[in-house]
């Protein structure tokens, strides 16, 4: 079942129940991964529509950390709820070092310089998108040179 279908079996779950606020958030949701689908021009993979849950994710929390009103604060983390059930899991720090190590070990640093940063984010990315946040990858990366 395509995220698509996901969410929109809990729009109609949420219509029924007569829970408004989520069945808006849902329907957001659902015109996004549409518009994305009608410009593809095709089906979303399941990266495709993590990624586009993700981003909606992040900018609720852009809109949440700008805005300064308790009232549209409270509606943002209300989102961030909902958006989060159809969310990938999310790797912790201890599994990006893990994975961190492993691209050290393929790569064969084995003392990590600045200028070996590049290639590191370089074959890192591949393996973590849509499952870990790049500033945190970034951020544990630049641990190793300091």
């Amino acid at each position: 079942m395509s995220k698509l279908e996901q969410v929109r079996a809990e729009m109609v779950k949420a219509m029924k129940s007569g829970d408004k606020p989520r069945k808006d958030c849902l329907s957001l949701l659902l015109s996004v991964l549409k518009a994305k689908t009608i410009d593809k021009r095709a089906d979303l993979t399941e990266e495709e529509e993590n990624t586009v849950v993700l981003k909606e994710i992040k900018q609720t929390r852009e809109t949440m950390e700008s805005c300064g009103r308790a009232d549209i604060e409270e509606e943002c983390r209300f989102r961030i709820s909902v958006l989060e059930e159809f969310a990938p899991k999310v790797m912790s720090e201890e599994e990006i070092r893990a994975a961190i190590a492993q691209v050290l070990a393929q790569l064969g640093v084995e003392k990590p310089a600045a200028k070996d940063k590049g290639a590191i984010m370089k074959t890192l990315m591949p393996m973590v998108k849509g499952k870990a946040d790049g500033a945190v990858v970034s951020r544990l990366v630049g641990e190793l040179f300091a």
